[in-house]
């Protein structure tokens, strides 16, 4: 028999953080705890107010009733849970880590044997010019070879002076520098916007313009100059049938998957299915879990083989992270088995 119960957490960040939505300061958490006989599984429900499909007045309640039916069979509780995509997500890696030898140890590889690591690359938060640059500097000294930056919140030109004083010092083959707007841009503008940025060989932009907007995002994906990689415009996407119409309306160049935003790993496999038929290419990114829900996407991510660095560098932005054996080296998420989890809940 398994007893379930939850708890909320809330992560602070290190430095309030900015995108263009605005700054953050902490990260609001939930933990699904299942208990049977002297085993324990934990997972993460990582909702992100102001996001996520799930940013709902009755959240709670559905932990509740989450906990109350955890008896039922695990296709009529994901059935149930189709709108709560980051409940899904923990209830997927709490069963996971109950069933495990190890209950941190959800997809066993060569990565969790600390004998692999996985490509990731550095997060560049907004800010003035001078922290911007700081940053820069800082993740190319820890030896990163692939640098996203948020854009979109500051003055644009200020944004293109950044990218162009990178490009000065560094080609596209000694830093793949990647974008993300946050869908920042006005529809009318975007096109420019991304001529422009063209110039300095970026990889890709992360959603240039809101979500919703399908017949605009369609057309700017057919005429950028930039590979385009939808994100935010994934959210709240159910069914396989509406997936399905979305990749091939728009047909982006890239989708970029968060398991806590699109439901899990179940849901993630929808989305790659569809997009390796498709001829999209994907990368998997956390959204600002705790190192329990981080720990469990990038294991999945491993399992997936795909060789792009991917956006699992968020472990470090918390001071009141649990210790893991997480580590970020030389631009890859490593898994060292001589440190312990620390998790006081």
């Amino acid at each position: 028999m398994i007893v379930a119960s939850y708890k909320k957490y809330i992560l602070n960040f290190k430095q309030a953080s900015g995108t263009s939505r605005g700054i953050l300061k902490t990260k609001e958490t939930w933990f699904l705890i299942l208990n049977s006989e002297n085993k324990q599984g934990i997972g993460e429900c990582g909702i992100f107010r102001g996001l996520s499909a799930d940013d709902r007045p009755d959240y709670e309640e559905k932990l509740k009733w989450l906990c109350k039916n955890i008896h039922k069979s695990f296709d009529d509780l994901l059935s149930e849970l189709i709108e709560f995509p980051s409940i899904q997500f923990g209830l997927e890696t709490a069963l996971k880590s109950l069933e495990s030898q190890n209950k941190f140890e959800l997809f066993p590889s060569k990565f969790t044997q600390s004998k692999d690591s996985i490509p990731i690359n550095g997060l560049i938060w907004m800010g003035t010019e001078a922290f911007m640059k700081q940053q820069i500097a800082e993740k190319l000294d820890a030896g990163f070879s692939c640098i996203k930056m948020k854009i979109g919140a500051i003055d644009f030109e200020t944004e293109i002076h950044l990218i162009k004083s990178i490009r000065k010092e560094f080609t596209s083959e000694d830093i793949e520098l990647r974008v993300d707007a946050n869908g920042a841009f006005s529809s009318s503008e975007a096109l420019e916007k991304l001529k422009i940025l063209s110039d300095f060989d970026l990889h890709s932009i992360e959603q240039p313009i809101k979500q919703g907007q399908i017949e605009i995002m369609s057309q700017l994906c057919k005429e950028t100059p930039l590979p385009i990689a939808l994100d935010e415009e994934l959210i709240g996407i159910f069914s396989v049938t509406n997936k399905q119409e979305l990749l091939q309306t728009i047909n982006p160049q890239y989708i970029i998957l968060k398991p806590s935003l699109v439901g899990g790993f179940k849901g993630s496999d929808e989305w790659i299915n569809i997009a390796e038929e498709l001829r999209i290419g994907w990368w998997i990114t956390s959204a600002l879990e705790s190192n329990i829900g981080l720990n469990a996407i990038a294991q999945y991510t491993y399992s997936k083989q795909n060789n792009m660095p991917q956006g699992l560098g968020t472990g470090g932005l918390f001071t009141n992270n649990f210790n893991s054996p997480l580590q970020v080296k030389n631009g890859t998420l490593q898994y060292n088995n001589s440190i312990n989890w620390n998790i006081n809940l």
